[in-house]
């Protein structure tokens, strides 16, 4: 029997969209550097879901990664890379994030995200987020389970930033 199934394809991309506030402006007229941290973070969750036990029902997430951590795990930023290649400048139309994983370790991921214009299609800023997950009771790491590993897997990629 020849199986007709399309094998799932590594490196795909989710691709979300992520509204820009107008508060989020700096005195130069362009989004502030750090409100971009919060464009990241505003991506991350619209892929992969917030953190179990936090926020209220609401739009599933792409993949419900982060949204069905075990009980108690938590999700800790680790650390941010930042590439600014242009000036993300307000609109009233949401920017287009693209997000995935460019590292899939035992108890941590690495998130690679390209924040692009959605009017002129301009790559504004790359950037990575390094997330490690840990106990709220022990501060243990947490491993990630081989049935996480694969619902994200078609998500592992090539990092953004060399």
């Amino acid at each position: 029997m020849t199986n007709t199934a399309s094998p799932v394809r590594a490196g795909q991309r989710l691709e979300c969209e992520v509204a820009m506030r107008w508060g989020d402006m700096d005195a130069y007229g362009h989004i502030n550097n750090v409100e971009v941290v919060r464009l990241l973070e505003e991506g991350r969750i619209a892929a992969f879901g917030p953190p179990g036990g936090t926020g209220r029902p609401g739009q599933e997430p792409q993949i419900p990664f982060f949204s069905n951590l075990p009980a108690g795990a938590q999700a800790l930023v680790v650390e941010h890379r930042i590439k600014y290649l242009a000036s993300v400048e307000y609109r009233n139309i949401p920017l287009k994030v693209h997000v995935w994983i460019s590292a899939l370790k035992a108890a941590s991921l690495t998130i690679n995200y390209q924040i692009i214009d959605p009017a002129t299609g301009t790559t504004c800023v790359k950037a990575e987020t390094a997330i490690a997950f840990v106990s709220a009771d022990s501060g243990s790491l947490v491993r990630i389970t081989p049935e996480q590993k694969e619902l994200v897997a078609p998500y592992v990629g090539e990092p953004i930033l060399g």
